[in-house]
This record gives C-alpha cells, structure tokens and sequence, in this order.
C-alpha cells in the first residue's frame, strides 16, 4: 500500500512504511509461535496471525491514528450519562472484541474457531500484534478479559452466570465491558488510605465516595474496592465489589462520570472521575481479603502491561529498521553507518528480551492456572520484574526509534509521536516504577519466589553453547544473589537496581535457550541476542574506556539483517568474541 503522489505523511526521501505487515516485518515471531505452540494449534491460528499483522500494518493503524485525534466526550441526556467515540475507535474495538474475541477466548471456547478455550499465550501473542496499531483499546481489553477472571475466581456463582454471557461476547451489542475503579486521590499508591465506604441497606450494599483515575469509564462492569462501615483502617479493612453500570431493572445506578481526563496518551480510551452516590454493588469473596483479590486483576494487568511494552517497542523497531535500511544520507543508506547501527542493537536487544520474558511468562501462567504451585511463584515473580523493567525500557526505545526517522517523525502523521506519549503510560497505571520495583522484592522475601524460578532458568541456560552458557549462568547467580540480599534486608534504595539486573538475567537464560532450541530448527540469532544482554546490561564495564573487542560491529553484522542464523555461524561469533 504505497502512499499516494505528493502525500504530505511521505515527502520525498522520507521511506514510508504503511501497509507493512507486522507480522512478515518481524521475522523472530513466527518461529517463536511455532516453538511455543502446540503444532496442531499454530497452524490453526497461522491465519489469524497473518490477518493480524496485516491489518496493524495498514488498516489499524490508520484508524489509531484517526481515533487519536478525536478523543471521546462525554454526554448527557437528563439522567442518562454517555461517552461518545469516534467512530475509529468503534472500529478498533470490533476488531479486538469481536472479530478476534481477545477478552473472551481465555473463558470460553469457539473463538476464533478453537473448540476450547485458548492458552494464555495466544491471547498475549495476538494483542502483541493488534498493540503495535493500538495501544488505548487494549486497556479495557485487559480490563474485561481480567475482570472476568477474577469474579470466576472469587465471586458467588450466580453473579458469574448473570455477567460472563456478556463478558465473553463477540457480539458489540450484547458485549459488556470491564474496568477497575480503584485509585483516590489520596490513595494513589497507597490503596490502604482508600476512603470509599460501603453501607448495607436492606441486604444491598450501597457505595459512597469518589474515584479519581477511572480507565474505560463506561465500562458495564467494574471491580471496586470499598471499605464497609466499621472495618479496620489499611488494605485488611477493604472488600471487593462489583459494580454495573446499569441495574438488572435497566436503570443507570448511582454514580457520575464527573468528567473525562485530558491525557497525555491514550487519548481515544475514555478516562474519567466518578462520583459513587450510593450506587449499588455486590460483594465478591471473602470480605475480609478484598484487596488480596484485587491484586488477582491488578497482576493480570500488568502482565498486559508489559505485554503492550514489548509490542510497541517492537514496533518502533519495526520503524526505525525500516527506515535505516531505505533511507539515503551522505551517500549510504543509514543502516550502513556505524553510529545508527549500534542505536540499532540498542533497540534491538530490550524489544526482544521483552517479548522472551513475556512468551516464557504466558506459558508459564497456564500451568498455574492449572495448579502448579512453583509456576505460580514464577509468575508472581516474573510479573512485575516485567511490567517494572520493560514498560521503563519502552520509554526510552520508542523515543530513541523516533530519532531515527528524524523531524518528520516527530509530527502526528506517523505511529512515531504516539508510541512515545502511551509508552509513560506503562510504567505509571498500575502501580509506578518504585512501587512494582518494591513489588519485586516482597515476591522474594515472603513467597520464596526465587528458589521457584532460578533452577528453570539454569536449566534453559544449560542449552546454549558453553562460552555463553558460563557467562549467562554466573550473571543469574549474582543477580539473584544481589536481589535476594535486597530483599531480605530490606534495602528499598536499590530495589530498582535489583528488579533490573535480575530482569536481564531472566531474560539472557530465556533468549538463550529459545536461541538453542530454534537453532535446531535453522535459526540460532537469539543466542547471540542473549550475549548481546550480558555485554550490555550484565557485565562489567568501564563507561570510560572505549569498547576495543569490536563484538558491536561483528553482532550488528549478523542481527540486523533479521536473517536466519545456522547455529555453527553463530557458535563461530561467539568464539570469536569471546
């Protein structure tokens, strides 16, 4: 799909990429969907996926871009409030609820023609495509799809049976979507100053306060944490309710919309206040654990908020080798110029940890749904050292990719400007930077998650071949060493430095046995990324002595032509730079 004559988007020399299929522009993922699929069921969704990547190259990300520009507003008509969306955004949704039924297909089977319901990774591996279009309709995706998990989990099994029909639509008509209205304006962070109450009236419980930061505030349904009267003060005196938009009578239930957030990103999903009035919800669970059955949903987002990370940081990588490969300046194309070819490989390498830590985590959620307790640890663990680390990394690579399309990129003609402004998002909702960083360390102090995790990723580490293996294997120890020392001591200052190194030891261990096991299939590239994480992010170095083993050169060689690597090639880099 080449622009048209004289496009203002594609001034000459500018190369524009509309209508690039993602998923044919980047080539790591198919081999990794057939690596971590079943056989029966990848070539099952192989269509889909091409369909996916097609649309997010082209169609998709015009509608984005259409939708970014036209932010919701909210109406009224007497009593009845309503938030009106461009019809871009309509449009989105269909795709991603309907059509593809991403919130539905971890609840039910018969999505995308699947008799069961689909593994956490399908869901994660398609909204990684459909993100790097659009990043605003995956929150109430996340929402709906981890709404619904949590009230399987935990509520009264009549109020599931009421709501899940709708939940798990495709049908736009008879779909309800969810949310989560938890933040205050004095309870940020800290959820234990939660001021909301929740008074029983005539068996009904009846919700009274205000929410500040409400994502997807149309939402049908929302999980809400309230405090009854008479409960303690702190996280133990809150319960969990749900809350609809509208009651089983077909009335609006009492609460406003005050207004919708301005923002910075996301502009085309509806963020707003609400104003509770004694709106009626039920109680879900124990009331005494409610904000321990939050954080059920609150995890499940921020999975999805490291999952959207990796996608745009793939994306923007996507752009930028796009760019330099079919740009001309001072007679070379720019990948040929030593300067751009290691921000390149600086991009390259935490996109690609991302997607490793993110594809190794979905997996792994499966089998603790399925009851495995150590999995379970792992993901507790691998949750937020994700959202912590790849949602930061995200802010830098979409910015440093805008560079390399230069000023045109900086104009909202391109998917450049916006992956900039939703990549902040992931490191603030859902808990900041130093609060999931801290997160890290209460999952290695008190659910031993460590001792779950590390003799897995030794265990993939033992594949890779020997030089890399020894270097990946010592860089885990430390890491986990200084990480768990943090923990214990409870040494809060160095939390991020922990959650970072012990991240891109993970994330080494898993691009080093996908590398290996890939390898067997003709394609061993990864391995070379995985010592790309230890000379970068785990080994020593000395910021004031320049690089003189020339490994940059020889590894830009091989990686960023995104070509298959035979695994003696590649054994043959690695001996050499070693």
């Amino acid at each position: 799909m080449p622009p048209p004559p004289n496009s203002p988007r594609a001034p000459e020399g500018v190369p524009d990429s509309r209508g690039l299929n993602l998923l044919h522009a980047d080539p790591s993922l198919r081999g990794l969907l057939e690596l971590h699929l079943e056989p029966a069921l990848c070539a099952h969704l192989l269509p889909h996926f091409e369909r996916m990547g097609a649309m997010a190259g082209a169609e998709l990300d015009e509608l984005a871009l259409a939708a970014d520009k036209s932010p919701p507003v909210l109406r009224s008509n007497g009593d009845c409030q309503f938030i009106e969306k461009h019809q871009a955004y309509r449009q989105l949704e269909q795709v991603a609820f309907g059509e593809y039924g991403l919130a539905a297909m971890s609840h039910r089977g018969g999505v995308l023609g699947w008799p069961k319901p689909l593994p956490p990774i399908v869901k994660y591996a398609l909204s990684y495509l459909y993100v790097q279009a659009e990043f605003g309709v995956c929150c109430p995706l996340s929402m709906t799809d981890s709404l619904t998990r949590t009230i399987r989990k935990f509520a009264d099994p009549a109020l599931v049976a009421r709501y899940l029909p709708g939940l798990a639509s495709q049908d736009m008509d008879t779909l309800v979507q969810g949310a989560m209205f938890m933040t205050e304006q004095n309870a940020g962070s800290d959820v234990g100053l939660i001021s909301t109450s929740a008074r029983k009236q005539d068996s009904e419980w009846r919700l009274f306060g205000d929410k500040w930061f409400c994502s997807n505030a149309d939402a049908g349904l929302a999980l809400v944490l309230a405090r009854p009267e008479g409960a303690p003060a702190g996280t133990a005196g809150l319960s969990l309710f749900l809350l609809p938009r509208t009651l089983p009578d077909g009335s609006p239930n009492r609460y406003r919309i005050v207004r919708l957030k301005d923002k910075l990103g996301t502009r085309a999903m509806p963020s707003g206040e609400i104003a509770l009035e004694g709106a009626l919800a039920w109680l879900v669970g124990d009331p005494m654990q409610g904000f321990k059955q939050m954080t059920d949903m609150i995890n499940m987002s921020r999975l999805s908020n490291g999952m959207r990370a990796a996608g745009m940081m793939r994306r923007a990588l996507t752009e930028a080798l796009f760019v330099a490969r079919n740009r001309l300046a001072f007679g070379k194309r720019l990948i040929e110029l030593p300067l751009m070819r290691r921000q390149l490989l600086k991009l390259m390498l935490p996109a690609e940890a991302a997607r490793s830590v993110l594809f190794f985590a979905a997996k792994e959620l499966e089998s603790a749904d399925a009851g495995d307790e150590q999995a379970r640890r792992r993901v507790r663990l691998l949750t937020p050292l994700l959202k912590f680390r790849a949602c930061r990394d995200a802010r830098r690579v979409t910015g440093d990719a805008m560079e390399v399309r230069g000023g045109v990129g900086y104009t909202e003609e391109w998917s450049d400007p916006r992956l900039v402004r939703d990549a902040h998002l992931g490191s603030i909702w859902e808990g900041t930077s130093n609060v999931v960083a801290l997160d890290v360390l209460r999952a290695i102090r008190r659910e031993q998650c460590l001792e779950a995790l590390l003799p897995v990723l030794d265990e993939r580490i033992s594949r890779a071949p020997r030089l890399l293996a020894g270097r990946l294997a010592a860089s885990l120890d430390k890491a986990a060493e200084f990480a768990h020392e943090t923990a214990t001591s409870r040494s809060e200052a160095h939390a991020r430095q922990a959650a970072s190194g012990l991240y891109y030891a993970c994330a080494g261990a898993l691009l080093a046995d996908e590398g290996a096991r890939l390898g067997a299939r003709g394609d061993a590239r990864r391995l070379l990324i995985a010592f790309l994480a230890y000379v970068h992010r785990l080994a020593p170095r000395d910021p004031l002595r320049r690089v003189t083993t020339g490994y940059e050169a020889e590894l830009a060689d091989a990686l960023l032509p995104e070509t298959a690597l035979a695994p003696a090639a590649v054994e043959r880099i690695l001996a050499h730079l070693a």
